[in-house]
């Protein structure tokens, strides 16, 4: 394939990437279903097609899509409720590994049992990704976008280790229980300290980063650096990005600069934007690839093995969240609950939602293609039925799931209140003003112990008493907000009528200021340096108002 039409792909791919999340903008309907849809409907046109190449995809797209997840979560809450993602991101992996091997295993002839338990391992680990975009669209929960999150970032480590253990147990070396479980043991604990040591390197290279360029370099190469160093020393290269992720993200608002925070955002965002968008293309355009080997095996044993692949990846997640629900309360504070809620369970309507989002996504396709196509010189047992049941996987839930996870969630009337939300956002905002205050108090005040006054630090009194008017303004704006939200019933809109009056009249203003300054540029009393640095003021006091509803 020339340069010239990797070029155009990447631009019409980029154009269909834009186009599809307008619609889905205007619509609801998924962006990852849509692509997905596309990918494979282009896949059945002639003309050029990728075929999906898993070392790029597990080297160069699964470590910065986990990272960016990993610096977005909450390491506290992750904690929190960590017996309940390991549940779910390790053991309900192992078990759906297992019980869908067995199940091929009997089914398909040929399939030796180990070979099924890489295809388990492969079609086990959920893709979070459309779940968590439809999830922050409906107001999912926090707690359950963490349980999300949590088990995304983690199972894929979980799967991709049973996936080599079965890969080598199906080229001769046979299954044994002790072996899989000191390599599952070592390349997990390994994978996390790897994470810790680039993290602990990330840390100890902010004072010579600090400047926001330099920090996004660094930002963007860690998930990289994490990951090989996890393959060089044979552990789980994976989990050594999502552990780095998860250390980094919780230094990041006491290590780095506003400045560096705002511009990593902001490119993490694109990078999200861009290679979700790459990979639910590709993911479509498999279809050719999956089926040209299929003509050995008979239509019925076909349909039924992807039946019950499907089946039972469908089946068994909802029946693992009932089971953990379902266990006396000392062995469900193992396996399924946080031990902090009342009575620590998940209610009826949380099983339901957490059933729906075992979407499964390009991690399932990677894996599945790395399984070779011959090993100890003979065949891989069953390659390509399996390769076709994990794609048939992944087009079920991803599309079937994902195009009705959102009335679903509408549907049981669960969200989180927008009202408890603001209130909390609010308290925080009014905590963070009246320390502020009292910083202002302590440089008003000589310090007989040697501190800094404000005389010492050479600032006028006037000046801190402009400060002071400006906090206490903030501090009248936010104790009202509060006694808003504190009188407005359960159900009631977080946003008061003359809140958003409030909010687009300050727009309206920016929009003034910004019309004012571009007439100044065009009739030449204004250099476009200037324009730019004045534009970013306003960028900057924009951004911190609320989106728009």
């Amino acid at each position: 394939m020339s340069v010239e039409t990797i070029l155009l792909l990447s631009l019409a791919a980029t154009v269909t990437i834009v186009v599809v999340h307008r619609i889905d903008d205007r619509t609801g309907i998924p962006a990852a279903a849509l692509l997905t849809v596309l990918g494979l409907a282009y896949s059945l046109v002639p003309g050029p097609n990728i075929t999906l190449d898993p070392h790029v995809v597990l080297t160069f797209v699964l470590p910065p899509l986990l990272y960016s997840t990993a610096l977005d979560s909450s390491l506290l809450a992750i904690r929190k409720n960590l017996r309940t993602v390991i549940s779910l991101s390790v053991v309900l992996v192992l078990v759906t590994a297992v019980v869908i091997g067995v199940g091929i295993n009997l089914l398909v002839a040929g399939v030796t049992l180990s070979a099924g338990i890489a295809l388990g391992a492969c079609v086990a680990p959920p893709d979070p990704v459309a779940a968590l975009a439809v999830g922050r669209r409906v107001g999912l929960p926090p707690h359950l976008t963490t349980l999300i999150q949590g088990e995304g970032l983690l199972n894929d480590a979980t799967a991709l280790t049973t996936l080599t253990v079965a890969v080598a147990a199906a080229g001769g070396e046979g299954f044994s229980l002790p072996f899989a479980v000191g390599e599952f043991a070592l390349a997990a604990v390994g994978g996390v300290v790897a994470g810790v040591l680039v993290a602990l390197a990330v840390r100890l290279a902010r004072p010579f980063t600090a400047d926001p360029l330099t920090t996004n370099a660094v930002s963007l190469a860690t998930p990289f650096l994490a990951y090989l160093l996890g393959e060089a020393v044979h552990v789980s290269g994976v989990l050594a990005v999502v552990v780095a992720g998860l250390i980094v993200g919780h230094d990041t608002p006491r290590s780095s600069s506003g400045a560096s925070r705002l511009q990593v955002a902001a490119v993490w965002r694109l990078v999200d934007y861009l290679l979700e968008g790459f990979v639910f293309l590709l993911i479509g355009q498999q279809l050719p690839e999956v089926v040209r080997g299929l003509d050995d095996y008979r239509t019925g044993t076909v349909v039924s093995a992807a039946a019950v692949t499907v089946g039972l990846v469908l089946v068994l997640r909802p029946l693992w969240l009932m089971a953990t629900q379902l266990l006396p309360s000392s062995l469900h504070t193992w396996l399924g609950g946080d031990g902090e809620r009342t009575p620590g369970r998940l209610t009826g309507r949380e099983v339901v939602v957490l059933s729906w989002t075992g979407t499964r996504g390009v991690i399932t396709l990677a894996a599945i293609f790395t399984i070779p196509v011959t090993i100890d010189g003979h065949p891989f047992p069953g390659r390509d039925l399996l390769l076709f049941c994990a794609f048939v996987v992944v087009l079920v839930t991803l599309v079937g799931q994902g195009m009705t996870f959102a009335p679903l969630v509408r549907r049981l009337g669960l969200r989180a209140s927008e009202r408890d939300m603001a209130r909390l956002r609010n308290q925080a905002r009014l905590a963070a003003t009246q320390a502020a205050l009292r910083r202002l108090d302590e440089l008003s005040e000589p310090h007989a112990d040697g501190g800094n006054s404000a005389t010492d630090l050479d600032i006028e009194a006037r000046v801190v008493e402009s400060a002071r008017r400006q906090l206490e303004l903030q501090e009248g704006r936010y104790r009202g907000r509060l006694d808003a939200l504190e009188d407005a019933a359960p159900g009631e809109a977080a946003r008061t009528a003359p809140y958003e009056a409030a909010l687009r009249l300050r727009r309206l203003t920016l929009d003034a200021q910004r019309e004012e300054l571009l007439r100044l540029r065009d009739a030449g009393q204004l250099p476009d340096a200037g324009l730019r640095t004045l534009e970013r003021e306003l960028d900057h006091e924009e951004g911190r108002l609320p989106d728009r509803m």
